[in-house]
C-alpha cells in the first residue's frame, strides 16, 4: 500500500512543479512590455528548471533509491539579450532613443504555456488511474 501513496506523491510532486512553471510564465506574459522594474532595468524573463528526487537509504546494507518525483531546482534569469527598441518618445529612452525592452517573446511563452498544461494533465491523469487501481484492490475484499 505504501507503493500506492508513493505513485500519488510523484504525480502531486509533478502537479507542483508544473503549476510554479505556469506562475512563471504567467509573470513573464504579464510583464512583456515592463521597461523598469525595482532593480532599475526592465524585467528579465525568468525559466524554471526541473531536477529528478532521488532519496537514498540503506536498508539491509543495501543502498537503494526511492523515487520522490520532480523538485523544481531553479528559478533563474534568461542570459538571452535584451530587445532595443527605438522610440525616443519613450520616458526610458537613452540619449540615442533607444529603449530597452524585456526579452520576452510571448509565442514561446504560449509554447511553454501548452507544454506546462499538459504536463499537468498528464500528471492529473497518472493520479486518477492510480486512484481508481486503488477503487479496484478494494473491491477484491467484498
Amino acid at each position: 500500500m505504501n507503493n500506492l501513496f508513493n505513485a500519488f506523491r510523484i504525480s502531486a510532486s509533478g502537479m507542483s512543479a508544473e503549476r510554479l512553471r505556469m506562475e512563471v510564465i504567467a509573470d513573464n506574459i504579464a510583464n512583456a512590455e515592463t521597461t523598469r522594474t525595482s532593480s532599475g532595468g526592465p524585467y528579465v524573463r525568468k525559466v524554471v528548471s526541473f531536477e529528478e528526487n532521488l532519496v537514498r537509504a540503506i536498508d539491509n546494507n543495501k543502498v537503494t533509491e526511492k523515487l520522490k518525483g520532480v523538485k523544481v531546482s531553479a528559478v533563474s534569469k534568461d542570459p538571452s539579450p535584451l530587445k532595443k527598441v527605438y522610440d525616443p518618445s519613450h520616458p526610458d529612452a537613452d540619449k540615442d532613443g533607444y529603449v530597452l525592452m524585456p526579452n520576452v517573446n510571448i509565442l514561446n511563452e504560449m509554447v511553454d504555456l501548452i507544454t506546462a498544461s499538459r504536463a499537468f494533465e498528464a500528471n492529473v491523469t497518472a493520479l486518477n488511474v492510480s486512484k481508481q487501481m486503488a477503487m479496484k484492490a478494494l473491491e477484491i475484499g467484498r
